[in-house]
Formats: C-alpha cells, sequence, structure tokens
C-alpha cells in the first residue's frame, strides 16, 4: 500500500518469452472460459495470459500486476491461480516425468555428440 501522499506508478515490463507461450495460455484460458461458460471477465484471454506471464517469469507481485492491469488484487491473484491449475493439469505426474527424463538421459549418453 503506498504512503499517504504517494502516487501508485504503474509500468510495463518486457518478459523475455515466446510469442508462442503467451498464445497457447491464451487458448488454455479460453476453452476454460467456454466450458465454464463465463459471460464476462474484466480481462480477455490475452491479458490474462499476460498477467500471469509476467508473475511467473517477472516475479511481479498481486499489487503490481494489479495496478499495472487496471484490476484488483484479488482478480490478479485469481487470474494466476485459475492459469496455474489449467498448467498443472498439463503437466506429467512424477512417474510419466521421471520415465521421460530417464529415456533422454539415455537416448543423450548413446548419441555420436555425447561421444
Amino acid at each position: 500500500m503506498p504512503r499517504p501522499g504517494a502516487s501508485l506508478l504503474s509500468y510495463p515490463a518486457a518478459i523475455p518469452l515466446p510469442n508462442r507461450t503467451l498464445v497457447r495460455l491464451a487458448d488454455l484460458i479460453r476453452a476454460q472460459r467456454a466450458q465454464r461458460r463465463c459471460r464476462w471477465r474484466r480481462l480477455d484471454p490475452g491479458r490474462q495470459a499476460l498477467l500471469v506471464l509476467a508473475h511467473l517469469r517477472n516475479g511481479d507481485t498481486y499489487a503490481r500486476l494489479a495496478a499495472g492491469f487496471g484490476i484488483g488484487t484479488t482478480t490478479a491473484w485469481r487470474y494466476v491461480r485459475e492459469s496455474v491449475d489449467l498448467l498443472a493439469a498439463l503437466a506429467d505426474d512424477l512417474h510419466a516425468a521421471a520415465v521421460r527424463a530417464s529415456r533422454r538421459s539415455a537416448s543423450s549418453t548413446h548419441s555420436p555428440a555425447a561421444t
């Protein structure tokens, strides 16, 4: 919370990620909203995805996100939580991740570049 008499400033931030990351997350958000039949949200799926990626990649706080995107702090938190849940649903479970890592490790030790 700003001190009395202080102004609240917002700033643009760059996120060093490929555009396809933003598009993929926005598509997931859009699909979830269609499934839930959400009629209205403060931010469109692309802006929500940008907000979430700013939080995950840059570590921006909910208060900074809220100020920068013109929404409430609770809404910023909810948008991040919803999106992280969507991303987590795509992730492998621990066993599948271990199998995949094992296969990659084995294939890299047998490749000519590894010798």
